[in-house]
């Protein structure tokens, strides 16, 4: 295998990082996807009525150490043992995913240019900026629909910790970024510019 590549991809709570993903999929399958969501640290105390007592919209809300080591095991050709976290009752789960490395490997994240060791291992970073009230409502129906959450709690959530997160601890991290897609996923120019890169990839494991 040829030099693995790791492109990070950030942005708001419901900005459209998963349509980015899906996009890149389209011509290149052949890749490892590490969602971040994946490594939050357990918060099983947490319900609807007292959704704010625990802040996932901060950093230290995640795993970073084992992120990091997953990426840094993966960018050298070692497997991984990927965990996954069960949001509604907000606790890791006791199932592991396990991972084989792939020429690509996209980690998806709110924080993941937030950290200066993650953003070394990162070839391309890439910042998805949409704008509030679009993310409020995707986020709002996300959560009913897959996270068994009520609108009173979204709502109570999102004024009192998602929104302050994001302003102290996401929106900064634009200026990491190597390419700002504006429109999520509905970008066409900047998605040609990151589809022309992922065939690079594609092309170069192939010779």
């Amino acid at each position: 295998m040829n030099e693995v590549k790791v492109i990070g991809i950030t942005g708001g709570s419901g900005s459209g990082k998963s349509t980015i993903v899906r996009k890149i999929s389209e011509v290149c399958p052949d890749f490892v996807f590490i969602p971040q969501d994946n490594y939050y640290k357990s918060a099983v105390f947490i319900n609807n009525s007292n959704i704010t007592a625990y802040n996932f919209d901060h950093p230290d809300a995640f795993d970073i150490e084992l992120l990091h080591k997953h990426l840094s095991d993966l960018k050298n050709g070692i497997g991984i043992d990927m965990p996954q976290y069960d949001f509604v009752h907000h606790c890791r789960m006791a199932e592991t995913i396990h991972m084989e490395p792939a020429p690509l490997i996209i980690v998806e994240g709110l924080m993941v240019l937030y950290d200066p060791e993650i953003r070394k291992l990162l070839d391309l970073k890439i910042y998805v900026d949409t704008p509030d009230d679009i993310r409020f409502i995707r986020r709002l129906q996300r959560d009913i629909n897959e996270r068994g959450r009520t609108v009173e709690s979204v709502i109570k959530q999102y004024l009192e910790v998602v929104r302050p997160g994001h302003a102290s601890f996401i929106e900064p991290t634009k200026e990491y970024a190597d390419m700002i897609i504006p429109e999520g996923g509905h970008n066409q120019n900047a998605l040609r510019v990151l589809i022309s890169f992922v065939k690079d990839i594609s092309s170069q494991e192939g010779e």
